[in-house]
């Protein structure tokens, strides 16, 4: 096995435990116990499973409602609503083509994400949001549909929401204004600059960072965290994606979160106990836990 393909080793272990306030452990290689023990190892006793369309949010709330130390949060991602719209088949789950599509599919899909969003283990509807980097403009109603009766959905069962926000900063952020923003709101793999770190902070919305706060490239980023109220600030993996550096390009998973909160205490100029007794509030806060 290379090393750009097999796992990055155990970080030490963090002083004070925190939460991966994003993780996909559907798929990520291993089982969940694996998983779990690995992060437990190293001080990260919470895992958040987000759920991605209707198969990843169910499998979200069963593995939440089987592991004390897992929270679930279920959601159509945004590039899912316009594969559902327009019959795409081969959408997210990649589980075929659906009956036709249309908006009858897309309610159908919703009223599911309901029924799971009701459940005492998911405490987050998401990852829900906008993308224009993959859909394209035969797909943006669909998001937004799907994005505004995910907010509906989160403020009814008094839940937090999760965004997804890519390349769709100023319209995200619109169509909350809009709606009315759910209470506890969590911009995921937070994307923006400075500025728009201060528009979320004035809102009250959580901004939790990834593993690519730590790529030579995101400067921006970690100009966002040095603005950032330490109230609002999460860390998280958002696994298998977005492995922090020095490991970028190999498999990420939850144990990976100290590499990521040591460099966002060295932007803060904070001491990792701090940071982490900081995150670990904020974490149960935002998803109420």
């Amino acid at each position: 096995m290379s090393s750009k393909s097999s796992p990055p080793p155990l970080p030490e272990p963090l002083g004070i435990p925190v939460a991966d306030s994003h993780t996909h452990l559907d798929m990520q290689e291993g089982t969940v116990e694996e998983a779990l023990a690995r992060a437990a190892a190293v001080g990260v006793s919470t895992v958040v499973q987000v759920g991605c369309d209707i198969k990843g949010s169910r499998w979200a709330a069963e593995t939440a409602a089987a592991h004390d130390s897992v929270h679930a949060a279920v959601a159509l991602h945004p590039n899912e609503a316009p594969r559902i719209v327009l019959g795409d088949p081969d959408g997210w789950s990649r589980q075929g083509a659906r009956e036709g599509g249309g908006d009858s599919a897309l309610d159908d899909a919703l009223a599911e994400i309901d029924r799971l969003a009701s459940l005492n283990q998911v405490k987050a509807v998401g990852e829900t949001g906008l993308d224009y980097f993959r859909t394209g403009a035969d797909g943006i109603a669909a998001q937004e549909r799907s994005f505004r009766a995910h907010i509906e959905i989160a403020k009814r069962h008094g839940k937090a929401l999760v965004i997804h926000d890519r390349d769709a900063h100023a319209d995200v952020l619109r169509i909350l204004a809009e709606e009315g923003a759910p209470e506890r709101t969590v911009f995921h793999c937070y994307s923006g600059d400075a500025e728009m770190a201060e528009v979320c902070a004035a809102a009250g919305y959580f901004m939790s960072f990834a593993g690519n706060v730590t790529f030579k490239n995101a400067q921006p980023l970690r100009d966002a965290l040095a603005v950032a109220p330490l109230e609002l600030v999460l860390v998280e993996t958002d696994a298998p994606f977005l492995t922090p550096a020095p490991y970028r390009g190999r498999p990420n998973a939850p144990y990976l979160i100290p590499v990521t909160l040591r460099a966002m205490a060295a932007v803060r100029g904070l001491d990792e106990d701090t940071l982490a007794a900081a995150i670990a509030a904020n974490t149960a806060r935002a998803f109420d836990y």
